[in-house]
């Protein structure tokens, strides 16, 4: 038998030992749009649950993009006086990502076109990707980059093929009672980054774990995780029709740093995603940052793109570009809290279990109030009035509220939203009210 999400034992699923033991498995790839870095981290969240695995060809054009060869990489390095003063195998962000094969002899003019460093956080390396223009380059910290002897020589050498092959991604459902569909996507394309990179994309697994065995759910979930960006393209040009069934969802990242929560809202700002997030958010006891769509970032570029203009929001801890960190390896094991993981699954178990119980609720007494004192056994109203000595609960009021407001024109998440009441804590009251007749769902 099935566990219910409500009042679910989240422990029995995840725990702090299990998300380091595969982080660490996780964390030395090197991961890129495609090649076998990003096809090795699929297979490792494959361990946690079993996932599907689909691939495209490089060549296909998918909406406006085309996806670009094959990348892979076994070593890379810069060598000065006979000494590796740079080594991918240190770290993998010194080799700029896509980088071409290169082996060649430069003197230090030549080559700093080709090298990258944050002078203004000189002990990171920076994250440095061409997709989709051929280059090659190194990257490193400011401090070694100053340390560099100007008028000397340095052989370059980066041992990458760049060829014809295949994007991978996973595209999982689980079915529910109804066809309409909530999305949860993340991506998983980013070299040796913990918070940004790795954070989402287990929490990603164990909600999809979660979801696959609780039930029976209302609507049908989709779980997919490919390459950030072109990935998207390729699910959406592949999927034009099924998206449509899609009525919520939500891109899964920066999900383990920071003790504030932000949501970005859907490109629309007022979709049934929107209003589940934002129910469950503004009831939280910790910071929080509300954050209107802005067609940069992460995924929501392709899914809140005009022709498809998604429900598609993202619920984050401390947001991307907002932490020194960011697309850099400061951005490592020291960076990311595990605690923090497990606490944004829960955020999101509590928006899914939202939605799951969002419905329209329709009164039956449509002219005036219904006497509910006449009701045998019914809790939420008192049956003798001494308002001085005992004032109305905060249910009494709800209960009011609702059966004022249940003309099957809004839902109980827009009743909610506009009254201040968080819809999970009150699922009792629900159930009591349909019980009693007094609403049903539209």
């Amino acid at each position: 038998m099935k566990d219910k999400l409500e009042n679910l034992d989240v422990s029995k699923y995840i725990n702090k030992d299990k998300l380091k033991f595969y982080f660490k498995k996780l964390y030395p790839l090197c991961r890129s749009i495609t090649g076998k870095g990003f096809f090795d981290s699929l297979k490792i969240l494959d361990q946690i649950e079993k996932i599907n695995f689909l691939k495209v060809k490089t060549g296909t054009k998918v909406l406006d993009w085309v996806v670009p060869n094959e990348w892979n990489i076994t070593d890379g390095y810069l060598v000065y006086k006979n000494k590796k003063i740079i080594d991918f195998k240190e770290h993998t962000l010194h080799i700029m990502n896509y980088s071409a094969p290169i082996n060649r002899t430069l003197n230090y003019k030549d080559l700093i076109k080709h090298l990258f460093s944050l002078p203004n956080i000189p002990n990171a390396i920076p994250y440095v990707h061409s997709y989709y223009n051929k280059n090659w380059g190194f990257a490193l910290t400011h401090n070694q980059f100053k340390k560099l002897d100007k008028k000397g020589k340095f052989k370059a050498v980066i041992k990458s093929t760049l060829k014809p092959g295949y994007l991978y991604y996973s595209d999982n459902v689980i079915k529910g009672k109804s066809k309409k569909e909530i999305l949860f996507y993340t991506y998983l394309c980013h070299p040796q980054l913990a918070n940004h990179e790795l954070a989402g994309p287990l929490l990603w697994t164990y909600l999809y774990k979660i979801l696959k065995k609780t039930g029976p759910h209302k609507y049908t979930y989709r779980f997919v995780c490919a390459p950030e960006n072109i990935g998207a393209a390729t699910f959406l040009h592949f999927n034009k029709k099924k998206v449509k069934n899609i009525v919520a969802g939500y891109i899964i990242n920066c999900v383990g740093n920071g003790d504030i929560v932000t949501y970005k809202k859907s490109r629309d700002g007022n979709t049934l995603a929107d209003k589940a997030a934002l129910n469950v958010i503004n009831s939280l006891k910790q910071k929080k940052k509300i954050v209107d769509y802005f067609p940069d970032g992460s995924d929501e570029r392709q899914f809140c793109s005009p022709g498809f203009n998604l429900p598609i929001g993202l619920v984050m801890r401390k947001m991307f570009y907002e932490f020194k960190e960011y697309h850099n390896s400061l951005d490592n094991p020291n960076f990311i809290n595990f605690d923090t993981i497990i606490e944004s699954l829960k955020i999101y178990l509590q928006i899914i279990l939202t939605l799951e119980n969002n419905f329209y609720p329709l009164g039956r007494v449509q002219y005036g109030t219904p006497q509910l004192s006449k009701l045998k056994n019914f809790t939420l109203y008192p049956k003798m009035m001494n308002f001085q000595a005992k004032p109305r609960s905060q249910k009494n009021f709800l209960v009011l509220q609702i059966l004022n407001l249940a003309d099957g024109k809004k839902s109980l998440l827009d009743i909610c939203n506009e009254k201040n009441y968080k819809l999970i804590d009150f699922l009792d009251v629900f159930k009591q009210l349909i019980k009693f007749k007094l609403i049903k769902k539209k």
